[in-house]
């Protein structure tokens, strides 16, 4: 789908140019993202850039800064910088975190827009839920989550990815247990043991990933939980070969929030600590992020693709994730599939330390 993406100022968008109906009179979703230029009119006067901040507060698209040079943390802008969904810089060296410093601000901002222009739907429902889940508790956070992914399920976008991968047969049972539990002490060790299909997050490790856990929620006298993963990765993200085999979405969102690990994980996370090699990808990050600790071996990469599969992340991500490196670079992550490096892991939050 081709969509124009409009570039304004500031005085624009606080004269409401980004206020129009997101739906058109066909139903279908009109400029899902507006860029704003922040080195346009009204950049450094104080009530357009008030007046702008509040318009972003309440849109309904897209709404995606673009900063050519350094920001400064008093900078008259952080406000509206705040308020919008991302702000992309040249800048490298940007510690405020409504801002992604990239090496071509412009060439992000095209490639953000063109990311949620093959995926309107699941993109635009990822920026209402980012929005609503930090006002909220975590399950919440997750329920509402899951409640998304399961619309979204039954949607085209997801159809049309199941459609360009074709059926896939079922993955074969684990030949052995797929989580590895052990207990040392008032210590419990956790570890993920599908090597063969790099520990994926299907049924079978599900289930057994959660029975573990529950071990140490029930039981005060495990005082600490090491969370870890066997083979090259500590977890490859969703098993693909499961997707679309769900016959049931309302007992998918029960199982996803009833039956998932990530709230046993933040339910855990005074008491746990997450080691993460390798790829970790979907929810072998989002599963983690809940853990009061996390360490990256150098090795380890992060990416979060189900935008591109016309879902949103479905593990508990838009809870976790965002509460460790905010919801502006999230909304980078989650809408771009953008793979980032341990070390810009560790500089975001997304970690605590490698190992």
């Amino acid at each position: 789908m081709d969509f124009h993406t409009p570039h304004i100022s500031a005085r624009h968008l606080a004269d409401g140019f980004a206020d129009r109906p997101l739906l058109d009179d066909d139903a279908a979703i009109d400029t899902p993202v507006v860029v704003v230029d922040l080195d346009l009119d009204g950049h450094d006067d104080p009530g357009v850039l008030a007046a702008a901040a509040e318009r972003a507060r309440a849109a309904d698209r897209y709404l995606v800064g673009l900063r050519r040079g350094p920001i400064p943390a008093t900078a008259p802008q952080l406000p509206l910088i705040r308020a919008l969904d991302a702000t992309y810089t040249d800048a490298p060296d940007t510690p405020e975190r409504a801002v992604v410093p990239v090496s071509g601000a412009e060439h992000a901002v095209r490639d953000f827009a063109a990311r949620v222009a093959a995926n309107p739907q699941a993109s635009t429902v990822l920026r209402q839920v980012l929005r609503a889940g930090l006002d909220l508790d975590v399950p919440a956070a997750v329920d509402v989550e899951s409640l998304a992914y399961s619309t979204l399920l039954g949607g085209p976008e997801f159809a049309r990815w199941l459609g360009r991968r074709g059926a896939r047969p079922l993955p074969p049972p684990p030949a052995t247990d797929p989580v590895l539990v052990s207990r040392a002490g008032t210590e419990l060790h956790v570890t993920l043991n599908r090597p063969e299909r790099r520990n994926a997050y299907g049924t079978r490790l599900r289930d057994a990933l959660t029975a573990a856990l529950s071990i140490a929620v029930t039981d005060a006298s495990v005082m600490r939980v090491v969370l870890d993963g066997a083979g090259p990765a500590f977890c490859a993200g969703g098993d693909l070969d499961e997707f679309g085999t769900t016959p049931d979405i309302a007992l998918a969102h029960l199982v996803r929030t009833r039956g998932g690990a990530g709230l046993l994980v933040h339910e855990l996370a005074d008491r746990i600590e997450a080691r993460v090699h390798g790829a970790c990808v979907g929810g072998g990050i989002e599963i983690p992020a809940f853990a009061g600790r996390v360490l990256a071996a150098e090795d380890a990469w992060f990416r979060l693709p189900e935008v591109e599969m016309g879902l949103i992340p479905g593990a508990g991500g838009t809870a976790s994730v965002p509460r460790r490196i905010g919801r502006w670079r999230a909304m980078h992550l989650f809408v771009t599939g953008t793979r980032i490096d341990a070390r810009t892991a560790l500089d975001w939050g997304l970690v605590d330390a490698l190992c």
